[in-house]
């Protein structure tokens, strides 16, 4: 549940390794703070969406300073930071180019949107847990999804 959610978010085998690891541990460090007003999954639902927001925002951080500071490899013309690829293992090569186009325009909708389309469509969760999860009225995750589902079938169509 946690390596598929994070691999959904980074679209890297490596990457939503390394954030389930970030989610188990501050599992394992919060435990204690757990207060049972949600199930247990919903709780770990939201600790592995804030790490892989996170992630993703720590990510983009590091290269734009990356890009700023240095372009190139020193002994080299080589390039240090190129564009990372699409790797997720469920997508057959055939479908690569197409569910590569829908993943980057699912990462242009704002981190709201994008959790509701990956919860709704991808993690197949009910409107009621996908409301439970992100903290919303059933009500508002509908609207929310339907914003969603408008803006990225804009953004496809064009």
């Amino acid at each position: 549940m946690v390596y598929n959610l994070a691999l959904q978010y980074t679209q890297n085998i490596e990457d939503a390794e390394e954030v389930a690891q970030d989610v188990f541990v501050s599992i394992y460090n919060s435990i204690d703070k757990f207060q049972a007003n949600s199930k247990l999954s919903t709780w770990i639902y939201r600790i592995t969406i804030n790490k892989s927001l996170d992630f993703i925002k720590a990510k983009k951080t590091k290269k734009r300073f990356a890009f700023i500071t240095n372009l190139f490899f020193e002994d080299s013309n080589e390039v240090k930071h190129d564009k990372a690829n699409f790797n997720h293992p469920g997508v057959e090569l055939e479908n690569k180019e197409a569910v590569e186009k829908i993943f980057h325009e699912i990462n242009q909708l704002p981190t709201n949107q994008k959790t509701v389309i990956i919860l709704s469509r991808i993690e197949q969760k009910s409107q009621a847990e996908v409301a439970e999860i992100m903290n919303l009225s059933i009500k508002a995750a509908e609207s929310l999804y339907q914003r969603a589902k408008q803006n990225l079938s804009k953004k496809l169509n064009n």
